[in-house]
């Protein structure tokens, strides 16, 4: 029975799924780096849980409103999405107002990220009751709450984000030191992690310089974290691994790339 039970879930999965790139016309032909295969792997492992959260960290100024302009990684972000449906929280980050981290957990004086005095006193901000940040206390506009409202309630967060000069965009950057607090309680303080049953994972698209290389060192800091890491949801896609290729040609070529490897045009 259990056995009738796991395949009827497989095809179903599959059915779901191939029905969604049929209607985003996605397909995996021209695909030389398999990521049409790192895509499809990674819906089908977030498709078994109950609620994932997806946190796009990628932004564009839209010069024309009839020709909105998506970032890569959060058109993967928005695939994703669809596909689980009501299980999967989509954030878009750059449209919250967060602030820059204080940087208490290395003051003068010790540190202090992370305490119980930090504690952000809402139940409707805050109903898990984890929120410590000296920041949401401070900026009383700050709107980190909205993701670690989602965060915590749960079973996996995906990071989708851009490369800036071999390192994750600003905006991630931004997110994951003031979610310090997370790493700091049970790092330092000594109290339980509060993460280590949620999976983690880390998307990112670049150009030409060190992909894999911020892929790699995320996932480490989401280990530092205690976050439950899942190898699956951790890969990047760039459109050329020449470094020194800075040309306007390869800048104009690079989306027009991601969209057949991908076959995304109809999602645009």
């Amino acid at each position: 029975m259990g056995f009738i039970i796991t395949c009827s879930y497989i095809y179903y999965g599959m059915k779901r799924l191939d029905e969604l790139f049929d209607k985003y016309n996605v397909t995996e032909k021209n695909n030389s780096t398999g990521n049409f295969k790192k895509l499809k792997k990674t819906i089908l492992e977030l498709d078994k849980l109950d609620k994932v959260l997806l946190l796009s960290c990628s932004n564009r100024y839209n010069w024309d409103p009839n020709k909105v302009d998506i970032p890569k990684s959060t058109i993967l972000a928005m695939i994703i999405q669809e596909y689980l449906g009501d299980k999967g929280v989509l954030i878009d980050v750059p449209e919250l107002k967060i602030y820059p981290c204080e940087g208490n957990v290395s003051r003068a004086d010790g540190n202090s990220c992370g305490l119980k005095k930090a504690l952000l006193k809402s139940d409707t901000k805050n109903p898990s009751g984890y929120h410590r940040c000296w920041a949401s206390l401070n900026e009383k506009d700050d709107e980190l709450w909205k993701i670690t409202k989602e965060l915590f309630d749960s079973n996996a967060v995906i990071f989708f984000s851009s490369v800036r000069w071999g390192q994750a965009n600003q905006f991630y950057q931004k997110l994951i030191e003031r979610l310090t607090w997370i790493e700091n309680r049970h790092a330092t303080l000594g109290e339980n992690n509060i993460v280590e049953n949620i999976q983690s994972g880390f998307i990112c698209v670049g150009q030409n310089w060190k992909g894999m290389d911020v892929v790699d060192t995320q996932k480490k800091v989401h280990t530092f974290y205690g976050f439950k890491t899942n190898d699956t949801f951790y890969w990047n896609w760039q459109y050329t691994n020449k470094m020194s290729d800075e040309t306007q040609e390869s800048y104009k070529q690079s989306f027009p790339t991601f969209v057949e490897k991908f076959e995304v045009g109809d999602l645009l």
